[in-house]
This record gives structure tokens, C-alpha cells and sequence, in this order.
């Protein structure tokens, strides 16, 4: 079964979205992501859901081409969150065709958490789009067990658990607990590789996902077994940002030099899935 690619907003953030889709279809990508909304204050973010010229510039776009957007970023769900603040991006993302919505888990109430996740499920639902529940060690969902845990109070076919080969390698997060996940959650998961060993506090640990990741075959995570766990043919985004080496060769090098090793990992799944 042929495995989609897409290309992580996070690989190419300083690329605006009509060019992203260039780079896509110039590589070979099937789908792209796209950053709506900054990952933090003061980062990179195209907010096409406040342009309607560029969002409809980038819709004509799209239906010229093979690549279609799969995921949008990032709702952040904060002790304040109200889901009717990201109507806005959702219409927009449903007018781009976008089957998922990246989500982030900051409010360490795990109650308000789980039903903020749920307000968030239901409105997603209604225009088409997943909200995919994506753990990372140093938020309130630090590990695969605590996003299955909280994804399961949801209701609706919105349920979505993101899988990151970097936050699995630096989280409490067993070959089991991906198996377990059930597979209807599954809609995406994200391929990259990362240096041995991991650092220990949070500000290294964010720095290494949104600077220094490595591709996928030259660190220290064991990519094929993580992706053994996962459903055949799921969707792969490439999420890889590190400017040190994109600059060394350049961007077009380095897109090739990243799908060629993505495809080499998948290459190297074994055939069984199932998890002793």
C-alpha cells in the first residue's frame, strides 16, 4: 500500500503557502500542512482565516494542482479556551478540503482539558475536519496514555490522536501504548528523527522539535518499530525543521534528501504490526 507524504508546515515555516504548494508538487509531496496560528507569541504563522484574498487566492491555487492541504496548526487548549474562537479557521480550513486540525493540550485541569477536547471534537465535526490531539512531554498531554485517555471522553468521528516519531521517543510512551491506540483514532502521524540522548528539561526538549530534528535514519529513534505500531498506509507528514542543514545543501536538496530517507524508513517496516 502506497503511504501519502506530506510536507509539515514546521519544515518550510519561513515559506509562504502558494509557494509551499510549489515545493510540493516540485518534490513529490501528496498534501501539505499549514500554520494558521503561531505555536507561540511572535512566531511564524500565515492567519489566511483573517485574508480572504489570500485564502481564496490559495483555493484556486489547490485546484490546480495535485497536492491537497491534510492538516492545519495549532489550536492550543488553554485554561481559557472557547471553541467558537477558531469558527474562523475551521471555515477556512474547510474551504482549503483540510481533514485535520492539529491540537495542543496547555491547561493542567486534565477535567477542563478533556472537555475543552470535546467542545473542540464537536465543532470540528461539523465541518468535516478532525481535531487531532498531538502528545508532547512537556504539555498537560505529555504521552500517548494521556491523549487516549482524554481523546476517549469525546464523542463523534472527530476523535483524533496524533502521532510524533520525536514526542514518542522523549515521552513515556511504550510500542504498546501506540498499539493500543485505537485505529479509527489514527489519521496522520509525523516522521522525523532526533539525536541520543534526549535532553532532559522542557526548554531543550521544545527547542530540539522546532529546531533540530534529524532526518529520518541518522539519529538515535527507532523509526521502524514505532511505524511497525501504526496502521499500513497512514499518512506521513514530514516534519523536520533544521536550518542549519536545510541551508547547507539547499531547499530543493533537502526535500529530496528527506522524502528519499522517509520512504527508505517506511521501507524497513516490518511486515507484522502486531506488538508482543
Amino acid at each position: 500500500m502506497s503511504t501519502p507524504l506530506g510536507l509539515a508546515a514546521l519544515t518550510v515555516l519561513d515559506t509562504p503557502p502558494l509557494q509551499h504548494v510549489d515545493l510540493a508538487e516540485r518534490h513529490g509531496f501528496d498534501t501539505i500542512g499549514l500554520r494558521l496560528l503561531p505555536a507561540a507569541p511572535g512566531t511564524t504563522a500565515y492567519p489566511l482565516h483573517e485574508d480572504d484574498a489570500a485564502l481564496s487566492a490559495l483555493v484556486r491555487r489547490l485546484a490546480d494542482s495535485p497536492v491537497e492541504v491534510f492538516d492545519l496548526e495549532i489550536i492550543r487548549l488553554g485554561p481559557d479556551f472557547d471553541p467558537s474562537d477558531y469558527a474562523p479557521l475551521l471555515e477556512a480550513g474547510a474551504q482549503l478540503g483540510a481533514r485535520a486540525v492539529l491540537v495542543g493540550g496547555d491547561d493542567p485541569d486534565r477535567a477542563r482539558l478533556t472537555d475543552s477536547y470535546a467542545r473542540l471534537a464537536e465543532l470540528c465535526a461539523s465541518y468535516g475536519i478532525v481535531a487531532s490531539l498531538e502528545f508532547m512531554p512537556w504539555t498537560a498531554v505529555p504521552d500517548a496514555k494521556a491523549a487516549v485517555e482524554i481523546v476517549g471522553q469525546a464523542d463523534g468521528p472527530a476523535r483524533s490522536v496524533l502521532v510524533d516519531a520525536l514526542h514518542v521517543a522523549r515521552s513515556a510512551t511504550a510500542l504498546e501504548d501506540l498499539a493500543a491506540i485505537p485505529r479509527e483514532w489514527l489519521h496522520y502521524a509525523q516522521m522525523c528523527d532526533g539525536s541520543t540522548p534526549a535532553p532532559r528539561d522542557h526548554a531543550e526538549l521544545i527547542r530540539h522539535a522546532r529546531e533540530e530534528r534529524l532526518v529520518p535514519g541518522s539519529g538515535g529513534i527507532d523509526l521502524p518499530a514505532i511505524w511497525s505500531t501504526l496502521p499500513e498506509g497512514l499518512p506521513v507528514s514530514i516534519e523536520l525543521p533544521n536550518e542549519p542543514l536545510r541551508r547547507a545543501v539547499g531547499t530543493d536538496a533537502w526535500l529530496e534528501q528527506l522524502v528519499t530517507a522517509t520512504k527508505a524508513v517506511l521501507g524497513r517496516v516490518p511486515v507484522a504490526t502486531d506488538v508482543e
